[in-house]
């Protein structure tokens, strides 16, 4: 099923995200933890590219299995940054036959020490050409508070609209941890022309250093309040829990 059918049902819906290995070794115990949370019969289940696409054959193999094996719907990220038009049009086709619909189109993280390849230079020229396929429902991402590359909220909805008219048709939010960040970028998108079902990412909050080095990557700000609570319990799981 195309998770735009689903959000159009306008029913609440929850998915999970998984992130594929980045050894071989370490593939079955990932699948197996994806196994139990498709259990619980979510929504839809995400599955990462990594970064640089390292891990784009897991991350086809690991959408099949949650997509064809415990029959929910599987939404496969996949970055372009670091990729070319060859190989996107490999995964592409693989995508395809294994029968997975939903694609999240990212740009991808640049990393220094890679030089980028020159065929797609943004999000959206990756979203155009999953379009010019085919047969993909596409999904792309949003920051509420602003993606940490963009002058400002204004640019960055500008560009976030550029996505949507390539062919996005639901957006996914970076992580945020105030709510009211994510309800006032709802009424600036909404007011930009964007119509399209924006669905919030949430993190759930169990490690202390993994929520800082992820609020340090994304630009998300977190609320003293909350730093309060993780400098107090941070150091104890269970406490933090």
């Amino acid at each position: 099923m195309k998770i735009i059918d689903m959000l159009r049902q306008e029913k609440p819906s929850l998915s999970f995200e998984v992130f594929p290995p980045k050894a071989a070794d370490k593939y079955d115990s990932v699948e197996a933890a994806a196994a139990e949370i498709a259990k619980l019969k979510p929504s839809f289940m995400s599955i990462t590219y990594g970064a640089g696409g390292g891990t784009s054959q897991y991350t086809v193999d690991i959408a099949s299995t949650i997509q064809n094996t415990y029959h929910v719907n599987a939404l496969a990220h996949l970055t372009c940054v670091n990729s070319t038009r060859e190989h996107i049009g490999l995964v592409l086709d693989d995508l395809r036959e294994n029968e997975v619909e939903n694609i999240l189109a990212l740009r991808g993280d640049l990393n220094p020490n890679v030089p980028p390849q020159t065929d797609y230079r943004y999000a959206c020229d990756l979203i155009r050409e999953i379009e010019r396929y085919g047969g993909f429902d596409i999904a792309a991402a949003c920051y509420p508070e602003v993606h940490p590359e963009a002058r400002d909220l204004e640019e960055d909805i500008q560009h976030l609209k550029e996505k949507v008219d390539a062919g996005a048709t639901h957006l996914i939010s970076q992580l945020f941890f105030d709510n009211n960040d994510f309800y006032s970028f709802l009424y600036r998108v909404r007011q930009a022309g964007i119509t399209v079902p924006v669905e919030a990412g949430i993190m759930p909050v169990t490690n202390r250093k993994q929520i800082e080095r992820m609020v340090s990557l994304c630009g998300a700000s977190l609320p003293k309040k909350f730093v309060r609570i993780m400098h107090r319990y941070g150091d104890d799981p269970a406490a933090m829990q």
